[in-house]
Order: C-alpha cells, then structure tokens, then sequence
C-alpha cells in the first residue's frame, strides 16, 4: 500500500514512547504500510517549537521526495493539544502534501468529508479541555500546598549540578551590559 512514518510522543521524561511503537507498528502491518522511519519526542504538545521530531517528520513530508503515504499516530491528541484550529492546521498540512494522518485509538481518521472535520474538531477539543482540567487540578494542588505551609521550588541555597545553558531573558540582559 505504501510507507508509513510513525510518531510517538509522551509528555515527560518518566514515560516512554515505548508503549505506544507495538501496536502503531501492528497497525501499519495490518494495512499493508511499511514503516519507513520513527519519530520519538518526549515533549509537552502545549510547547510550541518544542516538537522537534514533528517539526523534522514534517519537513520530511515536504522535501518533495513524498517519503511516506501516511503518518501513523497513537491518537490525534499526539500531534496537539492546543485545539480545533491547531489540530485541523496538523491534519491540512500533511494532508496537503499528499500524506495521510491515521490514528490507532480514532479508527474514524479513515474517513473523509465534512464529518471527518467535524470528528477531528471534537477530538481536538476534547484534548484541550482534557489538558487544561489537569493543568487546573496542578495549580489547584500547589495552591493547597502552600496554604498547609509547603514551600514550593528547589530548597534555598541548592544549586544544579549542571550549569545551565544561557539564553531567553538571561542571555538578552548579559547582552545589554
């Protein structure tokens, strides 16, 4: 049928993408694909320019050379979570070039038309409100925290054990001295 790329994302360090590569590479053998390289980010789809694995399987897509048929996903929600506008934006783009965005967990990406925008925009949504209820229970955690006398933050007088790389505020008031 063609070739498939594969795009694993987690949103941390702790997880691994390793849960997700058995059945993407089963669903890709039971539609005739063969996987033609694999992406794997561990990174927060709410930080933009920090999916750097997307960023490079979509220049991929473009370099004109039309390496993959389809882009092989977990569930939509691995691409973005910034909503509807962000995810259509995902979905267009490939789409434009010629590739084909097929999700494990949303079998319905299978199909076109006015119904599968509308399915993609309640997914995408849905992975919005689902983010931004955690980020609220977090906040609301870290508020009970202090309220019960928690500091939060490193211990005072701690250092990290690696210097830190000097950029974005730092870098441009090091500049201006």
């Amino acid at each position: 049928m063609g070739r498939a790329a594969i795009y694993l994302r987690v949103s941390s360090k702790e997880q691994t993408v390793e849960n997700q590569l058995p059945q993407l590479l089963q669903l890709a053998e039971s539609r005739g694909y063969e996987v033609a390289q694999v992406y794997k980010e561990n990174e927060s789809a709410w930080h933009a320019g920090h999916q750097r694995e997307l960023a490079r399987l979509l220049a991929d897509c473009r370099d004109g050379r039309r390496k993959y048929d389809a882009v092989l996903v977990w569930a939509l929600d691995r691409l973005t979570r910034e909503g509807i506008a962000k995810m259509l934006e995902w979905v267009n783009t490939f789409k434009a070039l010629g590739v084909k965005v097929i999700s494990l967990n949303e079998s319905w990406t299978d199909t076109t038309g006015p119904m599968a925008e509308l399915l993609y925009a309640v997914c995408a949504w849905a992975a919005e409100f689902e983010s931004r209820r955690k980020s609220e229970r977090v906040k609301a955690g870290l508020v009970r925290a202090v309220k019960s006398g928690s500091t939060l933050g490193r211990p005072k007088g701690s250092r990290d054990k690696q210097s830190r790389r000097k950029s974005g505020y730092y870098l441009r008031y090091a500049r201006g001295k």
